[in-house]
């Protein structure tokens, strides 16, 4: 296949530098727009596609992979690859491939930015001084900080792994971690429930899988120490954003960052297509946009790492970050 008849899909704007590296070995076709596709019309530029780099907002499945005969490989600039059909490209005979690494350092800053954020009242303590003239410090905004708390880390994966790594620099009085399994040294290991009940600010970091759907709801959340932080970075959906807001409303839980939603969530056929906007109402919240790898350096060295499964590939090589079906059943690892 000459350079000619390869056509690389890239399902959104990628650095120049890297777009260029991919030029030597195909042409491009690129969404330019910071919105995304359609499912329908990336299936249809997918048609005469031999490689696809793909986003959180793209899916792909066997009706998508049955249009893309001449598909070779979808090399994923993301880590969580919920969305993407692993045992389907496998079947099809094309390879799937994921970042495995780079997001996590990213990740884990800017859940401990949001919960300081959180606690510290920094969103309301912006506004004050923006709506009217600053005339000095008052009594207000005492908030909650991380020296003294105990804090708990639901996941121990990379990402809930580098949130503890940086949290034992804040004076904690304990730090806990909740993953089945895994043990850490200086880490309480410690059920979920204990979590819920004990600590002062909870970080969610596991990853979307059928028995962690709405993990925190209307049932659970009620066991939840009053008053307590929940800081969200894993995936939108492992919480209950309708329960979450109830319970912020009700004053039983102290407030609720994240960065994560239960409408980012592709996989889920039952997703809500918006944030409550009881969520959204709510004083005692902090949000960022999925800015979890939103680092210039960061998202550069993703799409680098992108673009080199793809010309592995279009080079006769496997990827060095394939995916296959062995792997245990996941609907997503991680923001971004």
């Amino acid at each position: 296949m000459t350079q000619k008849n390869t056509k690389i899909l890239i399902t959104h704007r990628v650095h120049d530098e890297v777009a260029d590296r991919l030029r030597a070995v195909g042409e491009l076709d690129m969404n330019m727009d910071v919105e995304p596709w359609p499912y329908a019309e990336i299936c249809a530029r997918a048609a005469d596609a031999s490689a696809m780099m793909g986003f959180m907002t793209d899916r792909v499945d066997m009706p998508f992979l049955d249009g893309a005969p001449r598909l070779k490989i979808i090399a994923c600039a993301l880590k969580g690859y919920d969305s993407y059909d692993v045992a389907a490209c496998e079947e099809a005979g094309v390879w799937l491939s994921i970042v495995p690494d780079l997001l996590t350092e990213p990740t884990a800053e800017l859940a401990i930015g949001l919960c300081i954020g959180l606690g510290r009242h920094m969103r309301q303590g912006d506004h004050l001084i923006r709506s009217r003239p600053y005339k000095g410090w008052r009594p207000q905004l005492y908030g909650t900080g991380l020296n003294n708390a105990t804090v708990a880390v639901v996941g121990l994966g990379a990402v809930g792994r580098a949130i503890l790594a940086r949290l034992q620099g804040f004076g904690c009085a304990r730090l806990l971690g909740v993953d089945p399994g895994i043990t850490l040294p200086g880490i309480e290991s410690v059920t979920a429930d204990i979590a819920q009940a004990q600590t002062d600010i909870l970080f969610l970091a596991a990853p979307l899988t059928p028995s962690s759907i709405h993990m925190l709801n209307a049932r659970t959340l009620p066991r939840s120490k009053p008053g307590q932080l929940i800081i969200n970075v894993g995936r939108g959906s492992v919480v209950d954003e309708q329960a979450i807001a109830a319970a912020l409303q009700a004053g039983h839980l102290g407030g609720y960052a994240a960065d994560v939603f239960n409408c980012e969530d592709w996989a889920l056929d039952n997703r809500p297509r918006d944030i409550p906007e009881a969520l959204l109402r709510a004083h005692n919240t902090l949000f960022t946009p999925h800015l979890g790898s939103a680092v210039h350096s960061v998202r550069l060295a993703i799409e680098h790492r992108a673009a080199d499964n793809i010309i592995d590939v279009l080079q006769g090589r496997p990827p060095r970050d394939r995916l296959d079906s062995a792997l245990p059943p996941i609907l997503s690892a991680s923001s971004g």
